[in-house]
């Protein structure tokens, strides 16, 4: 649903953001950003300990796509081996040899930063060596933005891709992390083609609350906004889950905003709540979820290890679609 006109939300930009809803919207979105690579050649994808079936399988699918150039890192006799038990053609696969989880990822951030891979995918190792490795000070891939992970989820229920950020890096972000997080978020959501992102931050409530320290921090966020300490989108909060999605339920609690009923971006508190929303949607609500982590020198797919095949392939084409941006920068 479209808000109305608001200041600096004129009707031309509206005509314009009908258009693009209608392009991007309802399930299925990210079935179709693999369309936004045609006739662009693969994205140099190194992939940290693929020794699960799983990432192995997201990897070669990915590959044999076009999507990506799998570089595999990890002990080359292992994933030969789990790739024949699978069927798998490793043809295509460049491999390099990492004996344990540690090394392979310090390989992997090492390719990444000399340019030969665009683009992180995580394996079968631990997030934390993995991250660790990714947000080294001096050898790893950080710049002067924090680094925050954004789902982007396809509901059946809603006629538009959600993204919830941030449910995997961040656990108790700051204020100056959470402008962050929503910058990357609103940047992210521009690159798929959400031209103005509207922004929910999420509270319990729609109200200031001193002793709701969330709430505290979303009117600021607004506010940073709107003096254009954060830019790209239309920000507003603190916002419930339920007047942020639904105009029916802002409309019963007298909410009026830009971005009451058609939030794009919902910015949650914190890493629990962030990874619960992400995980009812996707359980219990049907949804099918890519993830990247956004604020690294090149893009990095987090999955979790209970992620599907589906999944880590749709969060691969999510990252090959950011890399591949950005090299047109």
């Amino acid at each position: 649903m479209m808000a109305p006109p608001t200041p600096g939300h004129g009707m031309t930009d509206e005509v314009t953001d009908a258009k693009m809803d209608a392009m991007i919207a309802g399930p299925g979105f990210l079935d179709t950003l693999s369309a936004r690579l045609a006739g662009s050649p693969p994205v140099d994808a190194a992939v940290i300990y693929p020794c699960s079936l799983p990432s192995l399988q997201a990897a070669v699918g990915l590959g044999q796509q076009g999507i990506v150039q799998p570089i595999l890192i990890g002990p080359g006799e292992r994933i030969r081996a789990l790739a024949r038990s699978a069927s798998l053609d490793l043809a295509a696969c460049r491999l390099v040899e990492a004996a344990d989880e540690h090394l392979a990822a310090a390989r992997g951030v090492a390719l990444a930063r000399d340019g030969t891979a665009r683009m992180l995918m995580k394996g079968s190792l631990h997030s934390s060596i993995f991250l660790r490795e990714i947000g080294h000070h001096e050898s790893g891939l950080r710049t002067d933005r924090r680094m925050s992970h954004v789902f982007v989820l396809d509901v059946p229920t809603c006629s538009r891709p959600l993204l919830v950020t941030d449910g995997a890096v961040n656990i108790a972000p700051d204020l100056p992390a959470r402008r962050d997080i929503v910058q990357n978020a609103i940047d992210l959501a521009r690159t798929i083609g959400i031209s103005r992102p509207r922004v929910a931050i999420l509270s319990a409530i729609e109200t200031v609350n001193p002793e709701l320290p969330s709430t505290v921090d979303a009117a600021l966020l607004a506010k940073m906004a709107e003096r254009g300490q954060i830019t790209g989108g239309i920000v507003d909060g603190p916002l419930a889950l339920d007047n942020a999605l639904s105009a029916e339920a802002a409309r019963c609690k007298g909410v009026e905003s830009p971005v009451a009923g058609c939030a794009d971006i919902l910015v949650v508190p914190d890493l629990e709540a962030g990874n619960m929303l992400a995980k009812q949607l996707t359980f219990m609500g049907g949804a099918s979820a890519a993830g990247v982590v956004l604020g690294a020198r090149v893009p990095v797919v987090l999955t979790s290890r209970a992620d599907s095949v589906r999944t880590r392939i749709l969060s691969g084409i999510l990252a090959a679609v950011l890399a591949q941006a950005r090299g047109m920068d």
